[in-house]
């Protein structure tokens, strides 16, 4: 599915580079969960945004099935993020002026699909997360954990093979955080996702197949968060502890 090979990424803030990538090394397998967790500042978003194809790396290889997409024009990039990689943020990014079915048609948009078509789809998917009797609500008129269920509707109506999540959880309460990440957990099953999720709840992190630690801009990958038997550094020459950030 991904194959990062030396990715680095600098940003320049006044006078000063700030090193976001540190040559990070990675492989993702079909149908995986891979957690990364960190403070804040360290390079996790800024990952997650280049494995999506929204940001390009100062250098290095980015594979996603055997395409390097710091080969493509934007374009392209676009057309790639549009059929196969599914996202959702922290903050939901809901247009406010459009109900929940609305919003989820936002997502089949650029595929030039049918309105009667597009309707079906989304509704459907507003089905799946549990949101069929919500699909005339304005995100203002629904909570936030409904919110987040019509994000993952969005991301998810296209059928992308990828899905990207940074912070589901963040601004949620513990109860509807757990709701949440178990949603995810069965459509991720269920649909044979890839999904790669930064949190900064260990409890999130311990339900993925793997766990990375970003630090620095490096990143250490934890083989097994569930058996927790062994520990790949793919940024640098140290472990890290799943617990830290």
């Amino acid at each position: 599915m991904y194959k990062l090979s030396g990715v680095t990424k600098n940003y320049q803030k006044g006078r000063d580079t700030v090193h976001a990538l540190r040559g990070v090394d990675l492989v993702i397998e079909d149908g995986e969960w891979l957690a990364i967790q960190g403070r804040t500042g360290h390079g996790k978003s800024t990952l997650l945004m280049i494995l999506g194809g929204l940001d390009q790396p100062t250098s290095g290889i980015v594979e996603f099935n055997g395409q390097d997409l710091t080969q493509l024009r934007e374009t392209q990039l676009t057309a790639v993020r549009a059929a196969s990689i599914g996202f959702i943020f922290q903050t939901f990014n809901l247009v406010p002026t459009l109900s929940a079915q609305e919003n989820v048609e936002t997502a089949l948009a650029p595929q030039r699909i049918a309105p009667a078509q597009r309707r079906t789809l989304a509704a459907r998917a507003l089905e799946e997360v549990g949101l069929a009797d919500r699909a005339r609500h304005l995100p203002s008129e629904l909570s936030g954990g409904q919110q987040q269920r019509v994000a993952i509707a969005r991301a998810l109506v296209k059928e992308p093979k990828v899905l990207l999540a940074d912070e589901p959880t963040g601004n949620l309460d513990e109860g509807t955080r757990d709701d949440i990440i178990g949603l995810l957990e069965s459509l991720w099953r269920e649909r044979g996702l890839t999904m790669v999720m930064v949190t900064h709840d260990s409890s999130v992190a311990r339900r993925a197949q793997r766990l990375g630690i970003m630090k620095n801009g490096r990143l250490s990958i934890k083989q097994d968060t569930r058996n927790d038997t062994s520990t790949n550094d793919t940024g640098s020459n140290k472990a890290m502890d799943a617990s830290a950030g």
